[in-house]
């Protein structure tokens, strides 16, 4: 009998279909000494990051724009700007002179009396400026009544005095431009404007003058009353200037000059102005600040017309701002 030869493919081939299940089992199980790190790497790999959610890519390209591209511009001021400002002036001392037809009379009022005699007064200047040039305005008006006054000449055995009464009209147009920052409620310290300005005045002025003589029998009119008007133009000059002491407080001054004898013998006009201005909003400033006005007029002639006078006292005003600097580019930050 012929014994049959094992054959040894089929147990090849039963061995190839076992080990590939055992392999991987063994290596789970059991894992090798000098394998340990690689499956540490392997597993680390596996653990993927949560993916990002589409809103937050989307804001994320949003925010960082591509390369190549400009930077969203910042918001920059416009080009106009303003400002108007209502104040008044109350001179603390006024002293001055009338001259109606060669007969002169002095004043010397304090502010009590010029408030018994006031009539009206208003006040109002602003300007508007586009980039550094604008024109600005400043108008003031009084009225007072009839007040007593000394007349000048020689003493006589009984006294003679005048009433003087006076309205009295100065309107100021100029052409101006800025060096530094542009006019505003809110400023960083040290920011600084400085504006001259060159224009016109126009005046405009209405006078009466009363001679009395005081005796036994009270007071008599020696004459009738002298009246005189005049409107008249003076070339106007002048520099204002503005630094921020801190974001909300600032200081400024003013001065200015008129006339220079051109509308007469005597024709000179002229202000300074020195205050504290504080920001009560973003675009409301209340400014207090120490003012001197001045203005003499003569014709000269023989039997002369004119007069004089000279104020100094505190002004307040409230001044508004608008169309200047973004807030945030006027000023970092504010208390």
């Amino acid at each position: 009998m012929n014994e049959s030869k094992p054959r040894p493919l089929p147990v090849l081939a039963s061995l190839a279909l076992v080990l590939p299940a055992l392999v991987p089992a063994a290596s789970l199980a059991e894992p090798a000494r000098g394998r340990a790190t690689e499956a540490t790497w392997i597993g680390q790999e596996l653990r993927l990051p949560p993916a990002a959610p589409a809103d937050a890519a989307q804001e994320r390209a949003q925010a960082e724009p591509a390369s190549g591209e400009p930077a969203p511009a910042t918001p920059s001021a416009p080009p106009w700007s303003g400002t108007v400002e209502l104040y008044g002036f109350a001179p603390l001392r006024t002293l001055g002179t009338t001259t109606i037809r060669g007969q002169e009379a002095e004043v010397d009022q304090d502010l009590g009396e010029i408030l018994d005699i006031l009539r009206f007064a208003a006040s109002a200047r602003g300007s508007i400026e586009k980039d550094r040039v604008g024109l600005q305005a400043d108008l003031w008006y009084t009225s007072l009544g009839d007040s007593a006054a000394r007349l000048v000449g020689p003493r006589q055995l009984f006294t003679t005095t005048a009433d003087v009464g006076q309205t009295l009209g100065i309107y100021d147009f100029a052409l101006r431009y800025r060096f530094g920052e542009r006019e505003s409620a809110l400023g960083k310290p040290g920011t600084y404007s400085v504006i001259p300005y060159a224009g016109i005045r126009l005046i405009d002025g209405r006078l009466n003058l009363a001679a009395t003589l005081d005796g036994p029998f009270g007071r008599t009119l020696l004459e009738p009353t002298r009246n005189f008007q005049r409107t008249w133009v003076q070339p106007l000059v002048g520099t204002q200037a503005t630094v921020f002491l801190s974001p909300r407080l600032r200081a400024f001054a003013r001065g200015d000059i008129g006339g220079f004898g051109l509308g007469g013998q005597q024709d000179l006009s002229g202000n300074a102005q020195v205050g504290l201005g504080y920001a009560v909003g973003d675009n409301t400033d209340l400014n207090v600040s120490w003012r001197y006005m001045g203005l003499k007029w003569n014709n000269g002639d023989q039997q002369a017309n004119g007069f004089s006078v000279n104020m100094n006292g505190i002004e307040i005003g409230v001044k508004f701002f608008f169309g200047g600097a973004p807030r945030g580019t006027a000023v970092a930050s504010t208390p």
